[in-house]
């Protein structure tokens, strides 16, 4: 297969959010809001459980009264928020303010941080002439996070689920990302960390390859190891181009 075009996904593929831990102490900090180091520990260990955290550990349980708002999450910036909200919700905290701060929190450029290999990789894609897309299930503007850590001028298109009114796996959102990028579905891969929505690419005829949704120091070159990039002077197939 020569590659000639790459969508991405986004949370746990270029990008990875902080930790509950830091997520928590970041807010109450901000807001002046004290708490015993015990009650903080209890804290963490509840909203990681409840999966309050987008792009954070997912919930250990969805309590039937939320189920059907989270399995919409993604398809409006209003069910996103009322979803992660409501998990939150779950956990008693010492201020009604952090539910909605604690949200407003991980929408922000210096909550995410790429995986160490990902620059590398867009540039590379980028200077062999593949075109590059982003695809991910989400309920808010992702494109600043981008920018903020310098990325975005190595991105085509972005075809983010709540802006379109659908989720991965379906397969418009696929087929409009290739669209986009101008690459027939058989000549782009599309790389994920979900095997059910991003492997729903597969149904346009993309090839799907697969990264560890892993911390960011735990998963240094996931990206780089898939062989996305051609050599210089090569293609993504490996063959050499003429000089």
């Amino acid at each position: 297969m020569v590659v000639k075009g790459v969508l991405f996904d986004f949370s746990g593929t270029l990008f990875r959010i902080e930790p509950v831990r830091d997520w928590l102490a970041t807010v109450l900090r901000e807001r002046g809001t004290e708490v015993a180091p015990e009650d903080f520990e209890r804290y963490v260990r509840q909203l990681s459980a409840a999966g309050a955290l987008p792009g954070g550990p997912p919930p250990v349980r969805v309590p039937e009264r939320l189920a059907g708002l989270v399995a919409r999450r993604d398809l409006s910036a209003t069910l996103h928020r009322e979803a992660y909200t409501g998990l939150a919700r779950q956990v008693a905290l010492p201020d009604p303010g952090l539910y909605e701060a604690l949200y407003d929190r991980h929408m922000l450029p210096d909550a995410w941080r790429p995986y160490p290999d990902a620059a590398e990789v867009l540039e590379g894609l980028r200077r062999a002439g593949i075109a590059t897309g982003v695809v991910s299930n989400i309920g808010w503007d992702l494109r600043p996070v981008f920018r903020a850590h310098g990325l975005d001028a190595l991105v085509d298109a972005y075809v983010l689920s709540y802006e379109h009114g659908m989720q991965k796996p379906a397969a418009g959102l696929f087929r409009t990302a290739c669209s986009l990028i101008a690459r027939d579905p058989a000549d782009v891969v599309m790389v994920g960390d979900d095997r059910g929505a991003d492997g729903g690419a597969a149904a346009v005829g993309c090839e799907v390859r697969f990264v560890d949704h892993l911390p960011v120091a735990g998963r240094p070159d996931g990206l780089r190891s898939l062989g996305l990039v051609p050599p210089r002077g090569g293609s993504a197939d490996g063959s050499r181009s003429g000089v």
